[in-house]
């Protein structure tokens, strides 16, 4: 073989083994913020080191953006974080891809914290926070607390979004936790939760869209009570926020990790998802933000201090005074409700 020929071989294997190593890269989607900021130093980058790939990642609102770029044919994501509600949903509609348990391990995962198409990641809690700053240590306590403004006054703000907003008002509007979602699947339960969310709509200072925004909200000291999640509120009371909040009546939901329908790197995102899948990363993941591991090996290999698990959503004494999402109810009726929902908004 003469010498040009060799040359041109290195080259056309240097070119190959470029454009190989160049399809070895993920694109992954989450919320941005202090979640976001926590997934790629615990999960997201570690894995791809580990994995010898890269992961290019960017931020979203949620599902809704996804719905819109397979509806288009202009699938760019892999992986998607998402809320456990949106991915029940999103899997029933067809615009993620189904997950494959023999390579991705659940084995030692809590019961119901893996769908077929969405694996949980973490285990969260939609709290009711509040202003020390207005309260003090005597915040309010429930959700009839919440929309108590005679003995609570001051500026409220509430999510935007409709999953995780009924059920607050259906509880202050005296149904028990228990029997929440069997009001909301009965005729007029979602029109009763909404009623009681208008009552409060006058104080409602600000409609929130994401966890950043809420935390700001507490942070820059812009309302006096919210709803949000306890990881966010964990975060900004460590830069100085007067925030407080209680376990009381929350609820307890998880995030999870799905792979987007048509994603341009299906089978590289499957084992990647397997990958963070592991207890080591879930551990790791609970240093930078409260929210608890699905994994049980997460808290039995020694990387998470007892002391600290029990500020955790998933802690068993945290998780009895809460009420679990149901994904079921999420499946059936999130369009419905989330269309009745955004009417009120707009009245």
């Amino acid at each position: 073989m003469s010498r040009l020929h060799v040359i041109g071989a290195a080259l056309a294997a240097s070119c190959a083994l470029a454009a190989a190593a160049g399809a070895q890269e993920l694109t992954v989607v989450s919320f941005g913020g202090s979640y976001q900021e926590a997934q790629s130093k615990a999960l997201f980058q570690p894995a791809a080191k580990a994995m010898g790939i890269k992961v290019k990642e960017e931020t979203y609102t949620g599902i809704a953006d996804l719905r819109l770029r397979v509806k288009a044919g202009s699938v760019t994501w892999d992986v998607v974080a998402s809320g456990s509600g949106s991915a029940a949903r999103a899997g029933a509609e067809g615009i993620l891809e189904k997950l494959d348990y023999s390579l991705i391990d659940v084995s030692s995962f809590y019961p119901s914290l893996k769908q077929d198409f969405c694996v949980g990641g973490d285990v969260f809690s939609t709290v009711l926070a509040w202003n020390t700053k207005t309260y003090g240590d005597k915040g309010p306590q429930s959700w009839a607390d919440f929309w108590d403004v005679k003995k609570f006054p001051g500026k409220r703000s509430y999510r935007k979004g409709v999953a995780g907003a009924l059920e607050p008002a259906l509880m202050a509007d005296g149904v028990p936790p228990g029997k929440v979602y069997e009001v909301l699947s009965a005729p007029g339960g979602i029109d009763r939760a909404i009623k009681k969310i208008k009552e409060l709509k006058p104080h409602i200072a600000v409609w929130w869209a994401s966890g950043a925004q809420h935390a700001q909200l507490m942070k820059d000291g812009e309302v006096d009570m919210v709803t949000g999640w306890n990881g966010r509120f964990d975060v900004v009371k460590k830069d100085g926020a007067a925030v407080a909040y209680t376990f009381n009546q929350a609820l307890l939901d998880y995030d999870c990790y799905a792979i987007a329908k048509g994603a341009p790197n299906k089978d590289l995102a499957m084992k990647f998802l397997a990958e963070i899948s592991k207890p080591q990363y879930q551990a790791e993941f609970t240093k930078y933000i409260t929210y608890g591991p699905t994994n049980k090996k997460a808290y039995e290999i020694g990387a998470i201090d007892a002391a600290y698990a029990k500020t955790l959503p998933s802690h068993p004494d945290n998780a009895a005074k809460q009420l679990t999402i149901d994904l079921n109810w999420y499946i059936k009726f999130e369009a419905d409700a989330a269309a009745a929902y955004q009417n009120m908004l707009t009245e």
